[in-house]
């Protein structure tokens, strides 16, 4: 089956090498573009631990001279694939919480200190929840420095339009709601609706499925569970059942 891959670069280049491997052949369409910047301008003074939502924000860290007294402090990851990145990066401490990242609040009041200094959220220009403005309504200090920046595609490639038309793209890979809205107002203004209800729509949570809505009626179907994982297993044979 050939599948578009929606996700920005870098993990579209790595998507992409998982799923050939798994026989599928892939067109890679990143529908968002990620630029590092504001890192520079991270101040860790007093901090007792960073928060990160996104595998963007330590990758943008990373690039950043913070890096050398950031690697100490504890970091509160969202889901195992911003955790994993923290820890290839050389942090030491990595506490990974729920892929939602609405339910890392819990898990922050259970384990920082109110007082115990300030919490820095690696934040980018978008963000799918306040979790800086529910951690201060606890009574922490929180920093929300930008450190990266997101760019949305105006318009889907001329291979991406031609295999949508030929209906030889048999199913979209879509990680987040962002990602299905852009895609939507995309499809909508190639008009590509009825060619898009052809095809399967592999979303990672009902969030991401419900930003299809646009397309109605359209096909899609949704990981167990969040994570790269069970995504991979939706476009494998046995994978979860569409709906």
């Amino acid at each position: 089956m050939r599948l578009l891959v929606t996700r920005p670069e870098p993990d579209a280049s790595e998507l992409k090498a998982r799923l050939e491997a798994l026989g599928h052949e892939v067109l890679s369409e990143p529908l968002i573009s990620i630029r590092f910047e504001g890192a520079e301008d991270v101040d860790l003074a007093g901090a007792q631990a960073l928060i990160a939502t996104s595998r963007n924000g330590v990758r943008a860290l990373a690039t950043s001279r913070a890096m050398h007294d950031a690697r100490a402090l504890p970091l509160y990851a969202v889901g195992p694939g911003t955790a994993a990145a923290a820890k290839a990066l050389g942090f030491e401490q990595v506490i990974m919480g729920p892929r939602a990242a609405r339910d890392l609040v819990t898990l922050i009041a259970l384990h920082a200190e109110v007082n115990g200094g300030p919490l820095v959220y690696l934040a980018g220009d978008t963000v799918a929840a306040d979790i800086a403005g529910e951690l201060r309504r606890l009574g922490f200090s929180v920093h929300e420095p930008v450190v990266y920046t997101t760019r949305h595609a105006g318009r889907l490639t001329p291979a991406a339009i031609a295999g949508l038309k030929a209906g030889k793209i048999g199913g979209v890979l879509l990680f987040s709601p962002q990602t299905a809205r852009i895609y939507a107002r995309l499809v909508i203004s190639h008009g590509l609706v009825e060619q898009a209800r052809t095809i399967m729509h592999y979303c990672l949570s009902d969030a991401v499925s419900r930003e299809l809505e646009p397309l109605a009626p359209v096909r899609s179907t949704v990981a167990s569970r969040p994570n790269l994982q069970e995504m991979l297993a939706l476009v494998t044979p046995g994978g979860r059942e569409s709906r």
